[in-house]
């Protein structure tokens, strides 16, 4: 420091020192304005963007490796005239369409009086017809049936004997002793809100226009006792069969519960999914109700299952003993796919627009093979990851490396990369086994119901309607994976259940969704 006419003034290290901070703190601040404007970009595009995540290859094409090696493994032909002509996909006709409804035939003939000719007087003839085909709509129809049960005894001991015999004829046991629900009516209320997402004071409103005075209130009742008492079991039954599976897929999303011990009514509740793989032989869809996201719940509802089980990035998986997690490249591609969208212009030059497409071309060559291998077996596509896919994540990863020193940790695509890095030993877990999935979209796609639904019903009024909800979608979505239509087999499994002794330890084998004991009418199309 020094002193000059009085005054201190900074040396040139002070000085070099303070544009050093100040220089520092100027980067801190765009790297943030950088951050809020990628995030502004992406919730605009959220909001009123495509939601599509398809690569338009126009805008990806890059010279993205020297090595021989990567660019030979692209297993894509190269496109021929009438592989990119376009091809209008064929549609069934009308008849084909049409061929397993009932036909109520109408025909319109002319009277005896107007069977005559207008030329010349004498009598017309049919000489043809013509026929005008329409769909006609009956709407639901509501109907009492009496279920009366007859009662005997014998006329001889009635006068000569101390005590008289009674036999009642057999009747089927009721779903709900004493109540007005059938087997029908509880299977088209749940239907009508865990299939076609109808929340119950619209189904109150649809009864009420049909002339039935029933409240929400009752038909909750209805969906509560009932799965309490029939579906419970059987659902544990069919949790039982999926931890006996070898591969397995897993999601959550939230629920709001309103009436929760120790919550408030506006906190978060989760909905958790498990369900088979593509190569199973009994396809189930399982959802379990908890009161929060803890790594306890996957631990506690699948305790003794050992196999694969394909998870997003959510670490509360970690914790699960004798399970293998295998990741998903959708989400590591999806990273990449919202940092194109968030910056500025993603078709320009830019070094992070470029190093955003590079990273998204590695994931697109991995899912073009996975597209070709989709129909082989599983040791084929095995063959052909090890030779094609593992080129190709070993250059991916070196290339990670070298972008993380590049790119700000903090912004979209260094999101992507360190996504992709703290992922990795959960992606390359496909590369183990042929049978296990490059993604978690199969998860994905069987949650959706739930979440759609969720925007109608909005919330569960208490933890026993939560769990009622579980299990309900649960059979549900179990029944559609089996292609099985979901109001004929909730009717069949309440005709059948009732029958039973639940307390007892049932083998439920021929009632389960996969069997081929079930009646014809549950299939959505007659079983071949």
């Amino acid at each position: 420091m020094k002193i000059m006419d009085g005054k201190t003034s900074p040396t040139i290290e002070e000085l070099e020192k303070k544009n050093a901070q100040l220089e520092n703190q100027m980067k801190t601040l765009e790297l943030k304005v950088q951050w809020y404007e990628e995030q502004f970009r992406l919730a605009q595009q959220k909001r009123f963007g495509v939601s599509s995540e398809k690569t338009d290859e126009n805008q990806l094409t890059l010279q993205l490796f020297n090595e021989a090696e990567i660019s030979s493994s692209v297993l894509l032909a190269e496109p021929t005239m009438e592989t990119i002509n376009y091809t209008r996909k064929k549609i069934g006709g009308r008849a084909e369409k049409l061929k397993d409804l009932p036909v109520e035939t109408i025909h319109y003939y002319l009277s005896d009086a107007e069977k005559v000719c207008l030329a010349c007087n004498h009598e017309l003839h049919e000489m043809s017809h013509q026929t005008r085909q329409e769909l006609k709509v009956v709407p639901a129809q509501v109907k009492v049936v009496e279920h009366v049960q007859h009662i005997y005894s014998c006329r001889h001991c009635e006068k000569h004997a101390i005590t008289t015999p009674i036999v009642k004829a057999k009747m089927p046991n009721p779903v709900i002793p004493k109540g007005l629900a059938s087997p029908s009516a509880i299977a088209f209320v749940m239907t009508q809100k865990f299939a076609d997402g109808l929340p119950l004071y619209r189904q109150e409103k649809q009864l009420e226009r049909m002339g039935i005075p029933l409240n929400r209130q009752t038909l909750s009742n209805w969906m509560i006792s009932s799965t309490t008492r029939w579906l419970r079991p059987f659902y544990d039954f069919l949790h039982r069969q999926l931890l006996q599976e070898e591969l397995l897929h897993a999601d959550e999303t939230s629920l709001q519960v309103l009436d929760e011990p120790g919550k408030t009514a506006q906190s978060k509740s989760y909905m958790w999914l498990y369900r088979t793989s593509s190569v199973t032989k009994k396809p189930m869809v399982l959802f379990d109700y908890r009161a929060n996201r803890s790594s306890k719940n996957p631990k506690d509802f699948l305790k003794g299952y050992e196999g694969y089980l394909n998870v997003d990035g959510y670490a509360g998986y970690e914790s699960l003993e004798n399970v293998e997690l295998a990741g998903c490249w959708a989400h590591a591609r999806r990273k990449f796919d919202e940092a194109l969208k968030a910056l500025k212009s993603p078709s320009s030059s830019s070094t992070r627009s470029t190093i955003a497409k590079k990273g998204l071309n590695f994931c697109n060559q991995l899912f073009a093979i996975e597209r070709k291998i989709k129909k082989l077996d599983a040791k084929e596509r095995l063959k052909i990851r090890q030779k094609d896919s593992q080129p190709v994540l070993d250059a991916y990863l070196a290339w990670l490396h070298e972008q993380k020193e590049i790119i700000a940790p903090q912004s979209a695509t260094g999101k992507a990369i360190t996504y992709s890095l703290n992922q990795w030993h959960k992606l390359t877990t496909f590369m183990k086994d042929g049978r296990i999935e490059i993604d978690n979209n199969r998860a994905e796609r069987s949650i959706k119901p739930f979440v759609i639904g969720r925007k109608n019903w909005l919330f569960a009024v208490s933890t026993s309607g939560a769990n009622s909800s579980a299990i309900i979608y649960s059979l549900v979505e179990t029944a559609k994976e089996n292609g099985l239509n979901p109001f004929f087999y909730l009717q069949f499994l309440f005709e059948e259940l009732p029958q039973l002794d639940m307390t007892a330890d049932l083998n439920l084998e021929h009632l389960m969704p996969w069997s081929k004991e079930l009646p014809k009418d549950c299939y959505i199309q007659k079983k071949k």
